[in-house]
């Protein structure tokens, strides 16, 4: 009798097992306001970020990824949707007051879809898509949340201090907590840690949604990595500081994926919500994307075109992925890989998993609006309506740079403007942006007269 009941056991126990290895974790870490090359894996010769490098090396790469804005919560909306800013309801940052718009709360996240799925689910980080309910990360789908609901905060005293009045912003479930003078990267991580524990013992699969808020000012990285990059200029200096404590801090997080026995059924998505700032709190700049021009606010490459990482189950090693790809497809690429057969409905992404073997893009036109700003690309061309480039890497034209047309195979900085060599590409993508979905009569508004259809 003993014998048939350690089998009925043993039996239950793989069957339990078997079960739970069917469904991976879910890690999506994301980065704010990290350059697009600003990653040893990327070719950043000065900065020290082993972990990061080491996650590329057993996943896949991308080159060329993109995010829906070059700001930080159509981004997130876009992320955690499957769909462009416009698709999610959010084309602007959530303002930073009490009430305001964020993202709806009928839109359908990852944390929701997970959930559904019988996921724990969790948000640990910055949120920055609306501070009142409905519209925090328990309305959401995220069974846990901690971390701040602004644009961002002080690393040590937890305040918003950017736009008065100054308000201090710290919340675990939906309540204010106060960690004063505790370092917040590491309280993320502790908080994490704690989560990973309880869902290990309860054998549960989950989704954490871990949202760092650097190297995105202010740039308070650990002494350490002050000291480590003494040598550096400003304001390379303290931005990589931010870069190599964030690296260190996921690492942390990693390893103790891995002391649980985690780690490789674990699905790891990394990337940053858009291109490095160039705001005066940041010291005009410290981020780096190589011979690209532009960053943060605006549509050329270094504003929109991220690293972007994927490892863990299903995924092969020591991929590196050149075309084109973009932040929409997350969602249905973890769909994919953890066997969600059902997608939330208004869905605009694509599963990446094709181009894990074949090294062709899923799409041929590409789309990004902020409002009088937009910008298409079809191919090699990439038409820009109003552009911005707060880089300043070359001048540009308020007048004759207002329709601006590059070819991103011949010249990947866009320093010359194309429109006027070729005014046939500029109609046909104005044609092109024209089927858009989410195209506007007012997209138009601004276009010079020669170019109004």
């Amino acid at each position: 009798m003993k014998s048939l009941l350690r089998l009925i056991a043993s039996v239950s126990l793989l069957t339990c097992c078997l079960a739970r290895a069917e469904k991976p974790n879910v890690l999506v870490i994301m980065t704010d306001d990290q350059g697009s090359l600003d990653l040893g894996a990327y070719g950043a010769k000065d900065l020290h970020t082993p972990h990061l490098d080491a996650l590329a090396h057993r996943g896949v790469r991308f080159d060329q990824f993109y995010v829906g804005s070059a700001v930080c919560s159509p981004s997130r909306a876009s992320l955690l949707t499957g769909k462009t800013p416009q698709g999610a309801d959010l084309e602007n940052n959530a303002p930073n007051a009490q009430g305001y718009k964020g993202l709806p709360p009928e839109q359908v996240t990852i944390a929701e879809m997970l959930q559904a799925e019988g996921y724990g689910t969790a948000h640990v980080g910055k949120w920055h898509l609306g501070e009142a309910a409905p519209l925090r990360p328990d309305d959401q789908g995220f069974d846990y949340s901690f971390g701040h609901y602004q644009g961002c905060i002080d690393n040590y005293s937890h305040f918003f201090y950017w736009v008065p009045p100054n308000r201090h912003d710290l919340w675990e479930n939906g309540e204010e907590i106060f960690e004063n003078g505790k370092y917040f990267p590491e309280l993320m991580v502790e908080r994490a840690r704690r989560y990973i524990a309880d869902q290990h013992e309860a054998d549960e699969p989950f989704f954490m949604y871990f949202a760092l808020n650097l190297p995105h000012y202010p740039l308070q990285g650990l002494q350490k990595w002050h000291e480590y990059y003494a040598h550096l200029p400003m304001p390379r200096r303290d931005y990589a500081a931010t870069v190599s404590t964030i690296d260190e801090q996921i690492g942390i997080l990693l390893a103790e994926l891995e002391a649980y026995g985690e780690l490789d059924n674990t699905l790891i998505v990394f990337l940053s919500d858009h291109g490095h700032s160039y705001e005066a709190r940041t010291f005009y700049g410290g981020g780096w994307a190589g011979n690209m021009r532009g960053g943060k606010f605006g549509l050329f490459e270094a504003g929109i075109r991220v690293p972007a990482i994927i490892a863990g189950p299903g995924v092969p090693e020591g991929v590196v992925v050149e075309s084109a790809a973009m932040q929409m497809d997350l969602l249905p690429t973890i769909a994919d890989l953890v066997g969600v057969n059902r997608l939330p409905a208004g869905v605009e992404g694509t599963s990446l998993k094709p181009m894990f073997t074949v090294d062709e893009p899923l799409r041929d036109v590409m789309y990004w609006r902020m409002n009088q700003r937009w910008a298409v690309r079809q191919g090699e061309w990439k038409l820009l309506v109003n552009p911005r480039d707060d880089s300043k890497r070359y001048e540009l034209d308020p007048v004759a740079d207002k329709v601006f047309l590059s070819n991103l195979e011949i010249d990947l900085t866009e320093k010359e403007n194309l429109a006027n060599q070729y005014p046939e590409k500029v109609e046909e993508l104005i044609a092109v942006y024209r089927g858009w979905e989410h195209f506007r009569a007012a997209d138009f508004e601004e276009l010079p007269e020669q170019w109004r259809p």
